[in-house]
């Protein structure tokens, strides 16, 4: 076997490899190494590439890291997500420029101590294995994005939170976490935060604090915020917890948006802009975005866009110079019919809302409504609430482009069907679609979308549920309430996703 001494990358993707050949450690100019989805069970001793900067060996078998690894000194992304491995070596700190690690979809009950001192490390993935404490992290003041979703945690404690003082994604779902302290408001940088899914019955108020673009709550036993409030979004969320504190007098924040907002802007939050990243022009009942809005950005990074609250019958066209910036997007509870094109070229966009305020066909499949109107003789309900209504119905192909799309809200809109272009973006793990008129999904493409975890359908036109449903093992939340369907009963959705998934497997044919 021969090998180029000048090769500085190298692929064996999706071959049937169980060993390492030896001969790769000669070269010694190599920089990308490619093994994901073979079937190796070990990487052997020596493994010394001091050039090398990224190792992919995801989709293997391994039980172990040799200690060797320390020597890869160069290595800057190194991912062994989906093997078997049940511990990491305290060795891995060694890489003292790695920025990226990702473990997900392994064993792991527990990581080293010595991870928490690697300074380099930006991104730090741990879903999907079995840890009951989260690691604490003194020397990561770098570390922007702490995913350790679906495990076992249950605490959650002022020490884990002191020194994540860069953070800006943590992702906490699918754990069994009780309470969240009040030093979350430390994190003054954090821009997205997931607790859906744990045993969280009250959350702090000082969390109104922070300046959060995304905050994911479903899935708790929450007792101290209605749904209602929580089905507004992240944005209503914390203004109501703000509103739980005591007036202590205008704050900082308030003096400097006020100093920093231009007199030709005077509509325009610069501060927001400046400060937050945030593009917001929400709630100003207007029928087109003006210009100045756009100007006003000028040379500055905008990654959230908010245009909640208006008349849109329209994307705005000039939205599509954010295209290599912006990642959220709010456009929900306006009057918009169609997706225009500008929307398909947000190459970095990861959340979307486009849900709409209660539909009139949501009101006429809930009695409880039906009973309130007729008691009050409501007679004007379907101008109050198509005032502002999204009347989406479909979604361009097109929008298979955003490749990075996690996250879209399409409730209360008119959808018949689950969109199609839905199943052809890999990356979507959260797709809320509750009181539209879907009558069907396709379980096979359903499927096919490994990272979709959270699913909302209740209040739809579903007449029965498709046993193949079941094989959907990815899915943590499985919402289906509200629909016509028999079957499966009540008391098998009160049981929770799990219960439901396994219930239609014993369904299907064999």
């Amino acid at each position: 076997m021969t090998y180029d001494s000048c090769l500085h990358s190298l692929f064996l993707i999706h071959n049937k490899l169980q060993i390492l050949p030896e001969e790769i450690t000669n070269l010694r100019n190599l920089k990308g190494l490619y093994l994901q989805h073979n079937e190796l069970t070990c990487i052997p001793e020596g493994f010394e590439l001091f050039n090398l900067e990224d190792l992919d060996i995801s989709n293997n078998r391994l039980t172990t890291v040799p200690a060797s690894f320390s020597s890869l000194s160069s290595l800057v992304r190194l991912n062994l997500s989906s093997n078997q491995l049940k511990s990491l070596p305290a060795e891995i700190s060694g890489m003292k420029r790695l920025k990226h690690l990702d473990c997900n979809s392994n064993l792991l009950e527990a990581v080293p101590p010595e991870l928490a001192n690697m300074e380099s490390l930006e991104l730090l993935y741990l879903r999907r294995n079995k840890l009951r404490f989260l690691p604490e992290f003194p020397s990561c003041r770098l570390l922007k994005e702490l995913h350790v979703g679906e495990n076992q945690i249950e605490i959650l404690g002022p020490e884990h939170l002191k020194h994540l003082t860069s953070i800006l994604v943590l992702d906490l779902r699918d754990n069994k976490l009780k309470s969240v302290p009040d030093e979350i408001t430390l994190l003054q940088s954090l821009e997205r935060l997931d607790l859906s899914n744990n045993d969280i019955s009250s959350l702090p108020c000082s969390l109104g604090k922070l300046h959060l673009k995304f905050l994911a709550l479903e899935g708790n036993p929450l007792r101290t915020i209605r749904r209602e409030i929580i089905n507004k979004g992240t944005q209503e969320v914390l203004k109501y917890l703000r509103s739980k504190i005591k007036d202590d007098g205008p704050s900082q924040n308030d003096s400097v948006e006020t100093a920093m907002t231009l007199p030709s802007e005077s509509r325009v939050n610069v501060h927001a802009i400046i400060t937050l990243k945030i593009l917001d022009y929400s709630d100003k009942q207007t029928t087109l975005i003006p210009d100045e809005v756009f100007d006003a950005v000028k040379s500055n990074i905008i990654t959230s866009v908010n245009f909640s609250k208006n008349q849109l019958c329209e994307i705005p066209k000039r939205i599509v110079e954010l295209k290599e910036m912006v990642s959220d997007v709010n456009l929900s509870f306006n009057k918009l019919s169609f997706i225009s094109l500008e929307l398909c070229m947000l190459q970095k966009l990861t959340f979307l809302d486009l849900r709409s305020l209660v539909s009139a066909h949501f009101l006429e499949k809930n009695q409880c409504w039906q009973r309130m109107f007729q008691k009050h003789q409501v007679q004007r309900i379907d101008f109050c609430l198509y005032n502002r209504n999204n009347f989406l119905n479909s979604l361009p192909e097109e929008m298979e482009s955003l490749i990075r799309l996690q996250t879209i809200n399409l409730s209360f809109n008119r959808f018949r069907i689950l969109p199609e272009v839905l199943y052809h973006i890999p990356t979507l793990e959260t797709i809320l679609i509750s009181n539209n008129q879907v009558g069907s999904v396709d379980p096979q493409k359903m499927k096919a979308m490994e990272n979709l975890i959270t699913l909302d359908l209740q209040n739809n036109d579903l007449l029965q549920i498709p046993p193949e449903l079941g094989n959907c093992v990815n899915l943590r939340t499985l919402l289906l309430d509200g629909n016509p369907f028999r079957v499966p009963r009540a008391a098998i959705l009160m049981k929770g996703t799990a219960a439901v998934l396994e219930y239609l497997r014993d369904r299907i044919p064999t």
